[in-house]
């Protein structure tokens, strides 16, 4: 079976997606959807899809859309799609507000589509990996941190707290029972430094950082389990294991000794998160099966945002 995908918002994220859906074995990209024809129609050409102003005037033989425009434009295009008969896959985060969130989930099950968010990283082999390792994490240390761009939208822990916060949830699978947090702002008139101490419901806990006025590029999350220190580099797509063995004390020295054991294992799934993304997404479409980011799981992700926000006492995302 092939499907008919439609890229909606022919910026730069969704121009990844155009390029990446050039590859999917399952689909193919039919058309771009973009208020500019210039930007619109150069995109469409250059994957060879057909290029349409507005979602209104998709046509019926396409199956489902990736959602690309701006966070604020969720609600308003997610919900004309989901009326259409389109499945969806909405970019992160899946809304501003913990409401929006909530209408987009309830709109998706009334019409009995799927709805999948774009949490990308969830897709980076070095997490898939991790994931299916971690058994009972003690704590989680998750960090990003970027060079600071001028054009920023948003406040860093939606638009990149959002990525670990989903990360470090799925990795523990508990409810968060506390939350602590303090942010920054420096340079973008929004929260530029972000930092949350969660702790989890059986004595897990988690420090995630956000920053995007760092001078390297990090993505690295690490898990300390009892017998293990897990060290996952998103950016580099691997993974390290660190075991200790029990120290000895040596006579000659009057001191300990101390073997390290480091593991690096072969991680069997590779490629681009995002090509890896879209082909889980087709397959959802295909097979009706449940995407590995529902749009209950990105809620709960915004929900924690909202947690966040408030626990910093800066303005939280309206609930």
């Amino acid at each position: 079976m092939l499907i008919d995908l439609a890229i909606v918002g022919a910026g730069s994220m969704g121009s990844n997606h155009a390029r990446v859906g050039l590859g999917l074995r399952d689909a193919r990209i039919s058309a771009i959807v973009d208020p500019d024809p210039e930007r619109g129609g150069k995109l469409a050409t250059t994957v060879g899809a057909a290029y349409y102003p507005d979602v209104t005037d998709l046509p019926a033989t396409v199956d489902a859309a990736v959602v690309a425009v701006p966070t604020d434009l969720h609600v308003p295009v997610s919900t004309e799609l989901l009326a259409m008969g389109k499945h969806l896959l909405v970019e992160k985060p899946i809304a501003r507000t913990v409401e929006d969130a909530r209408f987009l989930v309830g709109a998706a099950r009334d019409a009995g589509k799927i709805l999948m968010v774009g949490h990308v990283e969830r897709f980076n082999p070095a997490v898939v990996e991790l994931a299916a390792i971690v058994a009972e994490p003690i704590h989680i240390d998750a960090q990003r941190v970027s060079a600071f761009v001028g054009r920023v939208r948003e406040g860093v822990v939606l638009d990149l707290m959002t990525h670990d916060l989903d990360i470090v949830t799925a990795l523990v699978n508990r409810p968060v029972v506390e939350v602590q947090a303090s942010v920054s702002t420096l340079r973008s008139g929004m929260e530029d430094l972000g930092v949350a101490l969660l702790r989890f419901e059986g004595g897990t806990s988690a420090t995630v950082t956000a920053s995007r006025i760092g001078q390297d590029k990090i993505r690295r999350i690490s898990v300390t389990e009892t017998e293990a220190y897990y060290v996952a580099d998103l950016l580099r797509q691997d993974l390290t294991i660190h075991r200790q063995t029990h120290p000895d004390y040596t006579a000659e020295t009057r001191g300990y000794r101390q073997q390290s054991l480091i593991e690096i294992p072969y991680i069997t799934t590779r490629g681009e998160p995002l090509h890896n993304e879209l082909e889980h997404f087709v397959r959802c479409v295909i097979d009706g099966s449940e995407p590995l980011v529902s749009g209950e799981s990105a809620t709960a992700t915004i929900e924690l945002v909202q947690r966040v926000l408030t626990a910093a006492g800066t303005d939280a995302i309206a609930s």
